[in-house]
């Protein structure tokens, strides 16, 4: 594990250790970035926009791209290995999700590049003869980005991809609990001919670290980040000395309705995959659901035999986030029905020793318990019933975050209604987690800045220039 600065690979700092969830032993070592490696990353970054790389045509950077895509495919299997080491989840998970998104970020922003076209515009002057006006974009700068530990290399390279195709140099910092595939992106980025400093590698924690020393570093030009919503309010604190632009997106606590209508075979299983894939550690997943009364009972019992079905999950992150889960699920028992889990499985394994909790189906609380209101991030849904639909948009957007919904139901006409009604930035109807690279992701009030994808993030990542001629 090691930084990657200026072009070349560092293992100075003082080390931390790297946990394995799966077992809850201590594998390796991590060094923590000094803030004087830090400046340097940020200087390094500073360096290669005023070199080569800010001489590079669109289509050079797209190229680019595509040979960093490349890189990934043919190192796939480290990458899948060294994901699944880092977070504990399914081969399956990162082989099919994870690492082909990967790929597909660099892929989708280096297209999106080639096609993309400037605006202009013939505008009428006094003397007859007109202006031209048009606009020119231009890069950020030096970009912060900071990525979570659930979803490292995917959400990692979303970031990454569009800052680099719109000519921005990086320096990230990735999770510290999960630093192996950002590590091997710096390999490929180093083998693919990137030019020095223009994509930058450090670790370690954030508050006195690496992390708060690259979001308050003067030279620092923009932030983008992803993790939870406290973090982020203290990281826009720093960006605000110097008016750093930040593209967040932030914390959950989604909402899924479930009308009388929809077919309960396709609800249940898509409600298994939004509130259980990779053990709820993902900010899209599903926390509350609200069934309509007539089918509450029935899909209840069928969600909570499915839970019980499940294997093959991984754990939490972190000893001291399967604590924080398992908090949650104590104060929920006691003022509340648990309908399936609620508690640590026994493998009769080495597996005993990691971080896991049992996918739970929780009933009955109010919607003002602690369960309900506060995001768990976890294997962890909670059933409610409602009457009306007016009744069931109420409840959806009750609460301080706004990020995702699903809707089930057989009426097209109500979907129509209540998806774009749901306080939020993406609502699935009758899926969940489909996703076109294209369209805008991300949160309202708690759940986020701005919005990440297609054109989108191309747009934050950089500026737009009008130039005048006079004709």
């Amino acid at each position: 594990m090691r930084h990657y600065v200026g072009g070349a690979f560092d293992a100075s700092g003082d080390p931390f250790p790297l946990v394995d969830p799966v077992h809850g032993r201590t594998v390796g070592e991590v060094p923590s970035a000094p803030a004087a490696l830090v400046d340097r990353a940020v200087r390094a970054a500073r360096e290669a926009l005023r070199g080569p790389w800010g001489s590079w045509s669109p289509a050079d950077r797209a190229r680019m791209l595509h040979r960093v895509a490349d890189g990934i495919e043919r190192r796939s299997r480290e990458f899948v290995a060294a994901e699944c080491a880092d977070t504990g989840k399914p081969r399956e998970l990162a082989s099919t999700v994870d690492v082909p998104r990967a790929v597909a970020n660099f892929r989708a922003y280096a297209d999106l590049l080639a096609g993309r076209a400037e605006r202009s515009w013939h505008t009428a002057t006094r003397d007859g003869r007109g202006a031209l006006n048009y606009t020119v974009r231009k890069p950020l700068g030096v970009v912060a980005v900071i990525s979570p530990w659930n979803l490292p290399l995917l959400l990692l390279t979303w970031k990454v991809a569009p800052a680099l195709a719109v000519g921005n140099t990086v320096v990230a910092k990735p999770s510290e609990l999960t630093p192996g595939t950002a590590c091997l992106l710096a390999e490929v980025m180093a083998d693919c001919g990137l030019p020095a400093g223009v994509f930058n590698l450090v670790h370690g924690p954030g508050p006195g670290a690496a992390g708060q020393w690259l979001t308050e570093h003067p030279e620092v030009d923009a932030i983008a980040f992803t993790g939870e919503s406290g973090t982020g309010s203290t990281i826009m604190r720093a960006a605000a000395a110097r008016l750093a632009p930040v593209s967040f997106e932030l914390g959950g606590k989604n909402a899924g309705l479930v009308f009388a209508d929809a077919d309960l075979d396709r609800a249940v299983a898509g409600t298994v995959r939004s509130a259980f894939t990779h053990s709820g550690q993902v900010c899209l997943c599903t926390e509350r659901l609200y069934v309509e009364r007539p089918v509450f009972d029935a899909f209840a019992g069928r969600l909570a035999d499915a839970a019980r079905r499940l294997d093959g999950y991984g754990p939490m992150i972190s000893a001291a986030h399967r604590d924080k889960v398992l908090g949650h699920l104590t104060g929920a028992a006691a003022d509340g029905k648990v309908l399936a889990g609620g508690g640590v499985p026994v493998f009769g394994d080495d597996r005993d020793g990691g971080f896991f909790v049992e996918p739970t189906v929780l009933s009955g609380l109010p919607e003002d318990h602690p369960a309900v209101r506060e995001e768990i991030f976890g294997p962890v849904v909670h059933l409610a019933p409602f009457d009306t639909e007016e009744e069931a948009l109420a409840l959806a957007n009750a609460g301080p975050y706004g990020l995702a919904a699903t809707v089930w139901t057989g009426d097209l006409a109500r979907a129509h209604r209540v998806a774009p009604a749901l306080d939020v930035g993406i609502a699935w109807v009758n899926t969940w987690n489909l996703r076109d690279l294209r369209t805008p992701f991300g949160g309202v009030k708690a759940s986020g800045i701005g919005r990440e994808g297609g054109e989108h993030s191309l747009d934050f990542f950089s500026e737009p220039m009008n130039v005048c001629v006079k004709l």
